[in-house]
């Protein structure tokens, strides 16, 4: 399982779209195998679901989201977690032993970008 976390300095960024980086970690048997961080590619409508589609991503952790982004995941079968905090390593961690669950939490006005996940 690929498991994106969407990061600032190894943290979880509130806003998906708006963060630094992607640290991608690799599990097999609720296990951190493999991580590695790639630089987001740019926030643009639509692109960042399908980009993460691409490389093979199952989930996707993040502090909120926009729903026009979860709904590109959903449709990709690509299983969205919000309101996640932290470090995005423990993050993953938490989400591979079943331990994270998604609180909902959509970005609904990108000029309140910061409030995301409050």
């Amino acid at each position: 399982m690929k498991i994106a976390v969407a990061s600032n300095n190894g943290m979880v960024t509130e806003h998906f779209g708006h963060c630094e980086s992607f640290s991608i970690f690799e599990t097999e048997n609720n296990q951190i195998v493999k991580s590695e961080s790639i630089p987001n590619p740019g926030h643009k409508p639509g692109f960042l679901p399908n980009f993460l589609n691409d490389i093979g991503i199952n989930v996707i952790i993040s502090g909120g989201m926009g729903g026009g982004a979860i709904q590109i995941f959903n449709e990709k079968g690509i299983e969205v977690i919000t309101g996640a905090k932290g470090l995005a390593k423990a993050a993953a961690e938490l989400y591979s032993q079943g331990k994270l669950k998604t609180t909902g939490s959509v970005c609904h006005e990108h000029q309140h970008h910061d409030e995301c996940g409050h």
